[in-house]
């Protein structure tokens, strides 16, 4: 029987369940690390609208799913490749295989029969990406239900290096009791992309702000904000954080803290996370929640402990970045003491 496997973030298990938990059609019966699988959804646009989740993929498992069995019995595969194309044909011109031994005859029979039943054309950058791998002593093949991962989200003209991760963006605005909230701030805003997340996720919301000092990030927050069709509703401004912008009080404040790369090389970090603690301190309500995303905890931390801030709770997350290294960040929530 067909199955749907989704996979995540290392440490955003508890975000993907309570947003899977949120419709009454997806059944959890198997977690595995980084991913969980539910019984077969037959309305695959349910599984494209999560949020929290990097990649979507239709399966089966069986011990006898191996890379000869499936040359052997094309049409467990080609089942799959039907439902993933059935409605999309035109986003899929290009194929790989993703399995031990990718050049095996048995592999080559796999690829040839996709070439000449669907017409497409085996690529390394691929449309229709398929996986055959065994799991502990059970083969599993499976299609990932879109041409790019659900993470990639559509309102990105283009990715900024270093930007952060739509999935974590919105898993820190989950943090922020937004259901609830009217007003929203976002400091070092980037290229907006928590502030597109909070304002896709919650239309209760009534006062987007972002605030960053660097023109070009203003440029594509602009840009992306056009293409989320939320240009009316988001307020991007050039304005830096040592000059104290009033912008007013808000119930929310969220921030990718800026790090590495994203600094001069004579900034001074802990002065830019003191000012910054100092000026949430001001700007946000006195019920509200500050939810910070850093990979300079420890520098954070240090100056959240001589704040009136507390942290209610912190979240360590691992993912590999495009360079293949390991990143860990962590999200913070904070109230006023």
């Amino acid at each position: 029987m067909k199955k749907i496997k989704l996979s995540y973030i290392t440490g955003l298990r508890d975000i993907v369940l309570k947003e899977i938990g949120k419709n009454k059609d997806f059944h959890v019966f198997k977690e595995c690390p980084d991913s969980v699988y539910l019984d077969n959804i037959e309305d695959l646009d349910n599984i494209r609208k999560l949020r929290s989740v990097a990649r979507a993929y239709i399966v089966l498992q069986d011990t006898r799913y191996n890379p000869r069995h499936i040359s052997n019995h094309k049409s467990v595969l080609g089942s799959l490749i039907d439902v993933i194309i059935s409605n999309d044909e035109s986003e899929f011109k290009t194929f790989k295989i993703t399995c031990a031994g990718s050049y095996s005859p048995e592999a080559r029979s796999i690829a040839k029969y996709i070439q000449d039943t669907y017409q497409i054309i085996e690529k390394e950058k691929a449309d229709l990406k398929i996986h055959i791998i065994k799991q502990d002593d059970v083969w599993e093949i499976g299609i990932q239900i879109t041409p790019r991962p659900l993470s990639l989200r559509e309102y990105k003209v283009r990715n900024m290096s270093g930007a952060m991760d739509p999935t974590a963006s919105y898993a820190v605005n989950s943090f922020c009791a937004l259901d609830k909230a009217k007003t929203y701030l976002n400091v070092f805003s980037g290229s907006a992309t928590l502030l597109i997340e909070a304002g896709q996720s919650y239309p209760n919301l009534e006062d987007l702000v972002g605030f960053d000092n660097n023109k070009k990030h203003l440029s594509l927050a602009i840009q992306n904000i056009k293409k989320a069709g939320l240009i009316k509703k988001i307020k991007v401004k050039e304005a830096d954080i040592y000059d104290k912008p009033d912008f007013g009080k808000f119930d929310a404040i969220t921030s990718d803290l800026p790090f590495g790369m994203s600094i001069s090389k004579d900034e001074d970090l802990e002065k830019l996370y003191r000012s910054f603690i100092k000026y949430c301190q001001e700007a946000l309500n006195p019920n509200g929640r500050l939810v910070v995303y850093t990979s300079e905890y420890e520098t954070l931390e240090k100056v959240l402990q001589k704040s009136r801030f507390k942290i209610t709770k912190s979240l360590e997350l691992k993912f590999m970045t495009s360079v293949d290294a390991y990143l860990r960040p962590k999200i913070f929530v904070c109230r006023l003491k």
